[in-house]
């Protein structure tokens, strides 16, 4: 029978717990970091069993194992996520979506705005 990483290094479930929470409590670019201190210190450097153990993203622990060792916090570039917006992607189709929907569009009664509004029961697209 095999004994977890846990038990073989004599770490008790409230030791653990207390780990998760106190981890928990970190700002994320240190936490990361510390996932991996901990990996290293007391999971055997295992980030699938943390996973298992602590719930805690194991792609998330490697990178916090590699930037506890080296000493380099890696920073995510999110401007390079940018999904386009469909009108970005096809400039032509707003202008199109107005074309087809001029005919059944109308102004707000009280003319309180600009904004035109159509309703679905008189609009028959083909």
């Amino acid at each position: 029978m095999k004994t977890s990483v846990l038990n073989r290094n004599s770490i008790s479930p409230e030791v653990a717990g207390l780990i998760t929470r106190l981890v928990s409590l970190i700002p994320w670019p240190v936490r990361c970091q510390a996932m991996g201190d901990v990996v290293l210190t007391i999971m055997d450097s295992k980030p699938r069993i943390a996973e298992n153990e602590f719930g805690w993203n194991r792609s998330a622990v490697a990178l916090g194992i590699k930037e506890f060792e080296s000493g380099i916090v890696c920073v995510n570039d999110l401007t390079e996520r940018h999904k386009p917006k469909s009108e970005e992607k096809n400039p032509e189709l707003l202008e199109s979506i107005r074309k087809i929907m001029e005919p059944y569009s109308q102004a707000e009664p009280r003319l309180r705005t600009t904004l035109l509004s159509t309703s679905h029961t008189n609009c028959s697209v083909p």
